[in-house]
């Protein structure tokens, strides 16, 4: 976890009653002292990951933590190499993490919070039913043994896969505990709290979220598998938060294993396995030329757009 950079998740779900008057203040200050990354701003909280010099983030927590409902905001800290984003930005949202479920309100009742260290004795029990709430492109490269992937492409569509699933299982006779992971929490305070809603009353969530758990647990006990979507120029991270083996398609976005990186496929810049059927020679030959100035930028030791990571709600 060492490294120049210190990296900071956050969310809270609190009451902002005018979520646009905290914009410019937060935003001045985090540029003030140089932190980078994305922070969203709701009436039901605010989420985010900033990165920066531990004096900058420190600074930066101190004015969230002064936010209403904030004081005990839940901040998960990592290190990086080298900055992982290349602007600052506080976006205005209607929803922190979008799940298309105005009626829920995480704050009225969530999942029981299950720690870390206390996880693999909870989903080894052959009762408990394990959801990894995470969209597709992230479950693909890293996920809890046993674990259904809703195979979701945004969070959006996690009501009705789990509407059906529900029914899927009550339909065997079954009346199982669930368990339901994301990389920091934060979507499943949102799922559990749904989850809840329908009547479910067994249902538990990873307190702290993956990033918790590969930070706890030692690998010999681990029962993850792969590696950690992070929503950052880091790409993924492993066990001790680690940076991970996976880079970014700067053609479709999508993170590209060390297996796809080995194919013919994967040209840096341009594409991957995943998207070398769906670009035209036009689109290639305008990435290649996009990746091209961005090499001579970083050789300037300047920052070029074409780098720019692309724009994500993080987690």
């Amino acid at each position: 976890m060492d490294g120049p950079v210190r990296v900071a998740a956050l969310y809270q779900f609190t009451r902002f009653d005018d979520p646009a008057a905290l914009r410019s203040p937060l935003l001045d200050l985090c540029v003030a002292h140089g932190v980078k990354g994305t922070l969203l701003l709701a009436r039901e909280g605010i989420n985010g990951t900033i990165a920066g010099s531990d004096a900058a983030i420190d600074a930066v927590l101190d004015h969230v933590r002064a936010l209403p409902g904030c004081a005990e905001i839940d901040v998960k800290f990592s290190h990086a190499a080298a900055m992982p984003f290349h602007r600052m930005k506080v976006r205005l949202k209607r929803e922190i993490v979008t799940m298309g479920q105005p009626d829920i309100d995480p704050l009225a009742g969530v999942g029981h919070y299950v720690a870390p260290t206390e996880w693999n004795d909870l989903i080894a029990d052959p009762d408990t039913v394990l959801i990894d709430t995470r969209n597709d492109y992230e479950v693909a490269i890293g996920t809890f043994r046993g674990a259904i992937d809703p195979q979701t492409r945004s969070f959006s569509e996690f009501p009705d896969w789990f509407r059906a699933k529900r029914a899927e299982i009550e339909a065997e006779g079954r009346t199982p505990k669930i368990a339901m992971f994301c990389t920091g929490g934060i979507r499943c305070e949102k799922s559990t709290a749904f989850a809840k809603a329908e009547g479910v009353e067994q249902v538990y969530h990873l307190k702290g979220g993956i990033l918790a758990y590969l930070e706890a647990v030692p690998q010999d006990r681990s029962l993850w598998d792969g590696e950690c979507f992070v929503f950052d120029e880091r790409v993924a991270v492993k066990h001790g938060l680690e940076v991970g083996e996976h880079v970014l398609c700067r053609a479709c976005r999508m993170p590209v294993s060390p297996e796809g990186q080995a194919s013919a496929d994967f040209v840096e810049g341009v594409s991957c396995p995943a998207c070398i059927g769906t670009r035209t020679e036009e689109q290639r030959a305008s990435y290649a030329e996009r990746h091209r100035q961005a090499l001579l930028a970083e050789k300037r030791g300047e920052a070029h757009v074409g780098a720019v990571f692309p724009e994500r709600d993080p987690d």
